[in-house]
């Protein structure tokens, strides 16, 4: 079986302000085409011209040769390493890996030895945060009041959820939300007023779900660790499930840790174990985001392993498309040190039509997938359908 050809596609995910997915396929003289999905959003031209360029390396051959592969494109662009760069060597390696589990006929974590488990815990991401720029695409209530940003809380646990996760909001009309699409004060300070708000809706949240539901409170890049110090202080009353933040300094993500009573997680940003070991070995981060999108599944399962000696457990970052949800529950399935996964179960209304499978969950927990390759594949007319044109 040999590399025919490697196609692109990005697509729409409907939301203000827009926002695209990101797939890759890979097609085979054989017949199978693997598929996966990629990258974070922002970086679409850039992206696409990456993997071009770098899958035109793989053509005529053994898709199967991951590893090999891998290796060879890592150290081909050594003199660009991590970001966009170990975002496109993700959507060319994540596909091959597609391709490795159909030739075989068998899931990708039973490539890894797994799985580790029939039924993976997950949280209910972005609770809220969606609502407050796409409540009408939805077909849900605006945020005009606390009261509302209390109901939001309650739909968690009434559709099974134990766990969810929220970001500071001002609900109003129009509400506004501080996340990674809308951020902070530019110089990153916690003003009295954001962090008057973070305690006046977290305190509402956990009045309204009990003390029993776990709530974690993302911040994102928008805070110092000395500000991000001082709303971590302000929410120890309410029991954080995980305080979110993303650092590039060990030492001052150390600090935080070492600073405020809820748990600390981290790592999203961060790619390959290169780039995480500093973080391991001051314990900086009680729990660790690991994205298999944004580095690839080899390097996020060593990424895993290597947490797992440091006596850390690891929380797939994973807030796309469905089958960014099945790559990271192959990656669940492959070690045995997860705490817990992310997921979106608000997105735009049509993302179900983009994939041959869903996710099945029930009571908070996700099916491991059982199918060959990752367990779904990307419906390319549905792709096209949807295709982003920003």
């Amino acid at each position: 079986m040999k590399i025919t050809g490697i196609e692109t596609f990005v697509v729409s995910n409907g939301f203000t302000p827009p926002r695209a997915w990101h797939f890759c396929a890979i097609r085979t003289d054989a017949g199978l085409t693997g598929y996966s999905e990629f990258g974070s959003d922002g970086l679409s031209r850039g992206l696409v011209g990456l993997v071009q360029d770098l899958g035109q390396r793989l053509i005529g051959k053994d898709p199967t040769a991951v590893e090999k592969h891998y290796l060879d494109l890592y150290r081909a662009v050594r003199q660009a390493p991590y970001g966009a760069t170990q975002q496109a060597i993700a959507g060319i390696e994540l596909a091959l890996w597609d391709l490795a589990g159909k030739a075989l006929g068998v899931p990708v974590y039973k490539l890894m030895g797994g799985p580790h488990r029939e039924r993976q815990w997950v949280y209910w991401s972005h609770l809220a945060t969606y609502r407050a720029n796409n409540w009408k695409l939805l077909g849900a209530k605006p945020l005009r009041s606390l009261q509302d940003l209390a109901d939001v809380a309650r739909e968690a646990p009434a559709r099974g959820y134990t766990v969810f996760k929220t970001n500071i909001i001002w609900p109003g009309d129009p509400a506004r939300a501080i996340s990674q699409g809308r951020l902070g004060p530019h110089d990153q300070v916690a003003t009295r007023d954001i962090v008057k708000q973070a305690v006046a809706q977290i305190g509402a949240m956990r009045e309204a779900v009990g003390p029993e539901i776990g709530i974690c409170l993302d911040i994102n890049v928008n805070f110092k660790p000395s500000e991000a110090i001082r709303v971590g202080r302000a929410l120890e009353p309410y029991d954080l499930f995980w305080l979110e933040i993303d650092n590039q300094d060990p030492q001052a993500l150390a600090q935080l840790k070492s600073s405020v009573r809820p748990p600390i997680c981290s790592g999203e940003q961060l790619q390959t174990m290169r780039q995480y070991r500093p973080y391991f070995e001051l314990h900086a981060m009680d729990v660790v985001k690991v994205d298999v999108q944004w580095q690839g599944f080899s390097a996020a399962k060593k990424v895993a392993d290597l947490a797992e000696t440091y006596e850390l457990n690891i929380a797939p970052h994973n807030y796309n498309g469905h089958l960014s949800t099945f790559q990271s529950l192959n990656l669940c399935a492959s070690v045995s040190n997860v705490r817990i996964m992310e997921s979106d179960p608000e997105q735009t209304p049509y993302r179900d039509e983009l994939f041959t499978a869903l996710p099945e969950i029930a009571s908070g927990h996700m099916k491991i997938p059982t199918a060959p390759g990752w367990g779904t594949e990307l419906n390319e007319k549905a792709a096209k359908k949807y295709e982003w044109t920003g």
